[in-house]
């Protein structure tokens, strides 16, 4: 297997689709490609069929998919503020079966339509769903509960203000709605997940909930023990308190001790101060573990180091490419730097060929479940 990613910031769609696949063709030296991702900025959105156009007209490939995006990844770049196209070419793959989604309501709720997940495969699956007509936590939840053990990767399409803004590819299609995806057979991604927090107190037992509604963490209420924890930190660490705190679910109930990278993060919606109640983004049930954790630049460079090492380390062979779906929330806004995420896969894993967009929801697994997180940066590396 061979991956080449391309990039075109010229201004014209069509040149932009054929500069960014020929460039892509070029790395994988002559090899027959089996899937492209093309990843498009937004300022591209009204001209997406001539960026697709200059893709199909530059390389043949059997399957693609990809999506317009707020701002794309390429390499160790991060283009946030100017036109660009991306195209991630793979070869040697076996047959790639790209799909669509839409969700369909009813009286009861709604449907899923459009392709079967089958339990039987352990295949790699990319998904680039539209946040404003298709309910992406809806299918994960399905997925680890009807079919455990299928795992999916991808992210939330941003770039949009709203339904029908979308622009989603599927081989030689343009589709405003819903999600696309592919399927690889034999293809493995191994994922990572950085969400950028670092648990701050002690694990407390949810001993009281509703819902989405924390009652008594530890018999008394949450706010209590928020403010418990919040005396004893640092000034620098009680100052993130005020902006940047979340609340994290341990996934695996059997860790003894759970630290950063074992927790679902949520956010915090709402607190009641007569009750010490507090609402948080996740159902949850009593006997839940969970952990306050704060979120800044500085806890999250530190994770993705973390993360990147603790994989690549782990890798069963050489990595031969990967695709990355990071906030729309971090970037420049979150580091005050440019190309940080990016610059620092390249600098941890070797130069590895590089595509992604700004999303806004990611997509990846924590402790075996996929889950949709926020602030995170989701990767699937794929290893030669």
């Amino acid at each position: 297997m061979r991956i080449g990613v391309g990039l075109s910031t010229a201004p014209g769609a069509w040149q932009a689709g054929a500069e960014a696949a020929a460039h892509a063709r070029d790395q994988i030296a002559g090899d027959t490609p089996s899937l492209a991702v093309l990843l498009a900025s937004r300022a591209h959105t009204d001209d997406a069929s001539a960026v697709l156009a200059g893709v199909h007209q530059t390389v043949r490939v059997p399957a693609l998919v990809g999506c317009v995006a707020q701002a794309i990844v390429a390499g160790r770049r991060e283009i946030e503020d100017e036109p660009a196209v991306v195209v991630w070419l793979a070869s040697g793959l076996p047959a790639a079966e790209t799909f669509q989604l839409d969700f369909v309501r009813t009286a009861t709720g709604g449907l899923l339509a459009g392709y079967h997940f089958d339990q039987a495969t352990r295949d790699f699956h990319l998904l680039l769903p539209d946040p404003f007509s298709f309910p992406a936590d809806i299918l994960l939840e399905h997925l680890n509960t009807d079919l455990p053990g299928i795992t999916v990767m991808g992210g939330l399409v941003s770039g949009t203000q709203g339904p029908g803004g979308c622009r989603l590819f599927r081989d030689h299609d343009v589709v405003t709605s819903g999600a696309v995806g592919v399927r690889v057979p034999g293809l493995h991604g191994v994922p990572i997940v950085s969400q950028g927090c670092r648990p701050i107190g002690y694990p407390y037992i949810v001993t009281g909930a509703r819902g989405a509604l924390i009652t008594e963490l530890g018999g008394r209420p949450p706010i209590v023990r928020l403010r418990e924890i919040v005396e004893v930190l640092p000034p620098d660490q009680q100052e993130l308190v005020t902006h940047g705190l979340q609340i994290g679910i341990v996934v695996d109930e059997h860790l003894a001790v759970p630290g950063q990278g074992d927790f679902l993060i949520r956010g915090l919606l709402g607190a009641d101060p007569s009750s010490g109640a507090l609402e948080i983004g996740e159902l949850v049930e009593v006997g839940t573990t969970v952990q306050f954790q704060v979120r800044d630049a500085v806890g999250a460079d530190e994770d993705l180091r973390a993360a990147l090492v603790r994989v690549g380390s782990d890798l069963p062979g050489h990595p031969a490419g990967a695709l990355l779906f990071t906030c729309n929330g971090r970037g420049r806004r979150m580091f005050g730097v440019a190309n940080h995420d990016a610059a620092l896969i390249e600098d941890l894993l070797d130069g590895i060929p590089l595509a992604g967009i700004f999303a806004a929801g990611e997509i990846g697994p924590i402790a075996g479940r996929n889950a949709l997180h926020g602030f995170t940066a989701s990767m699937a590396v794929f290893v030669e």
